[in-house]
């Protein structure tokens, strides 16, 4: 299959995500990171576009299985409705504990699910990234906090840390967090 062709077929998946020539920028991720401290919930506070995520009051929450695997509750707010999606992640290679693999389905491999960094109780900056063929990629990155806000210098701080690490962000926008008992 020629690389234009695959790229045409991949046009509806990526037209809603943030797409880039070229393989992965690979940035650094938290040292010494520590999954017990990083579970619980996490409001959405920015991101870039994701075609699962067009929602409002974006909220993920994360708790240990007794497998031994993460459980992942997304909830967004559509409609006037919470709806919740549920998914898996593991730690694929113990010794970088931050780079987490996160799966919605048993039919799709694991993606990629990096913790750049976190204080744990305030705030954390997360990214993804997928490359097809090394010939393009897209890639997510989120910032979350512990509350539905952030001042807006820890966001700028986000955004900062993003770019450094060679992540556009130009198309990165905030997300509505004002629903009420929704």
């Amino acid at each position: 299959m020629s690389p234009v062709y695959l790229l045409v077929m991949l046009v509806p998946v990526i037209s809603a995500q943030t797409f880039h020539w070229g393989c992965c920028p690979t940035p650094k991720v938290q040292p010494n990171f520590s999954l017990p401290q990083y579970l619980g919930k996490w409001y959405e506070i920015e991101k870039l576009p994701a075609s699962f995520a067009r929602g409002q009051c974006i909220q993920a929450n994360y708790s240990m299985r007794k497998d031994g695997t993460i459980r992942v509750l997304n909830s967004q707010v559509e409609d006037g409705v919470r709806k919740f999606l549920e998914g898996t992640a593991v730690v694929p290679h113990p010794q970088e504990p931050a780079k987490l693999g996160v799966s919605f389905s048993y039919f799709t491999p694991y993606g990629p699910y990096w913790v750049l960094e976190t204080n744990y109780t305030n705030y954390t900056i997360v990214y993804s990234c997928t490359d097809i063929l090394r010939i393009f990629h897209f890639n997510y990155a989120w910032i979350l906090a512990r509350s539905p806000s952030l001042p807006p210098e820890m966001v700028h701080y986000a955004k900062q840390l993003l770019t450094d690490n060679g992540i556009d962000i130009s198309k990165m926008t905030p997300t509505y967090q004002n629903c009420g008992d929704i």
